[in-house]
């Protein structure tokens, strides 16, 4: 892995729990001193969501709440100017406690397929459903990408930013197992080559810097990712089963990260650190990996995002992932 696409030891994914984007901010950047994040704080309603920044990212489409969820319309609404003032209020904290920082620094939104699984058409359909409004999709949030990175590093000169895609619904989007607005049947499956070629757009937008991409999701597809020009790839180790080996000894030998998320999103008791990541050398030695690859190709994270913890665990949480991280460094065997 070369110095440009380096990561720091440990993360965030994205979301924290409570509505204060200070104190989200403060812990964000206090926990992570190597690799801060820019955090979400869903509880403050529609607009902070992931579905719903994101949709605030949009140029030229723009989205609204309904009873169903989040639906394209034809102009900014209330919803729209929500999401987009509470990223205001989010980058402002961020600003504030990143002065003089010098590193990488995460961003999240959501993936092209994740978004169009989410957002509804007109008919209450999911834009998963047309080809065309995919595409149009894709491009209206690779541009809205551009112009949030451009406004994240004017913000913060020093920092070398990661976009982090969210692509959860991957998966099922290649199998066919969206469901339709009905619910009774699937949307057809979408041909791997369009969502490779779709996702390489889009990571394409971010030429400056890396991008990882998430999915908390089992059976996350490892080399199209890779293909699709993916720096890291972010998943939950507890979901890995033995058909992913090959795929991740291919991956972490051609250079790409592994965001491993290891530690529980919602409260629960944390072994001690080095208990956490006894699996990833585990799985290190099984794939014959050169041990002292192991830090510079792991980032340790959450499994997921912490909205649904409390305040309190969510800290730890990410405290416990910094002391992990150590443990894999000074004791990679």
């Amino acid at each position: 892995m070369n110095a440009e696409t380096r990561f720091g030891p440990a993360t965030g994914v994205g979301s924290l729990p409570g509505t204060d984007a200070r104190e989200a901010a403060k812990t964000a950047t206090g926990s992570f001193e190597d690799f801060p994040f820019l955090p979400e704080l869903p509880a403050r309603g529609p607009g902070a969501d992931m579905t719903g920044r994101t949709a605030g990212l949009l140029v030229e489409l723009y989205a609204r709440v309904e009873p169903s969820g989040w639906r394209i319309g034809d102009r900014p609404g209330r919803d729209t100017r929500r999401a987009r003032s509470w990223l205001g209020e989010d980058l402002d904290a961020l600003e504030e406690f990143t002065q003089d920082y010098t590193g990488p620094l995460k961003v999240q939104a959501v993936g092209p397929w994740t978004l169009a699984a989410a957002l509804e058409l007109r008919n209450g359909e999911s834009a998963l459903s047309d080809p065309g409004a995919c595409r149009d999709l894709a491009a209206s949030l690779g541009e809205g990408l551009r112009l949030h990175l451009a406004e994240v590093q004017r913000r913060i000169p020093g920092a070398r930013i990661v976009l982090q895609l969210d692509e959860p619904s991957l998966t099922a989007v290649l199998r066919g197992q969206v469901k339709t607005a009905s619910g009774y049947r699937t949307h057809r499956a979408v041909d791997r080559q369009i969502v490779e070629a779709t996702l390489r757009d889009v990571i394409g937008v971010h030429a400056d810097g890396p991008v990882a991409v998430h999915s908390c999701a089992p059976d996350v597809p490892f080399a199209l990712l890779r293909r699709a020009g993916a720096a890291a790839v972010s998943f939950d180790f507890s979901l890995l089963t033995e058909r992913d080996e090959d795929a991740i000894g291919e991956a972490v030998e051609g250079g790409t990260g592994l965001f491993v998320g290891v530690v529980p999103g919602t409260d629960a008791a944390l072994s001690d650190p080095a208990g956490s990541v006894m699996g990833v050398r585990t799985l290190w030695r099984r794939l014959g990996l050169r041990p002292g690859l192991l830090a510079e190709a792991v980032t340790v994270t959450p499994s997921c995002g912490l909205a649904g913890a409390s305040p309190a665990y969510a800290r730890q949480a990410l405290a416990h992932c910094v002391r992990a991280a150590r443990s894999l460094a000074d004791n990679p065997e």
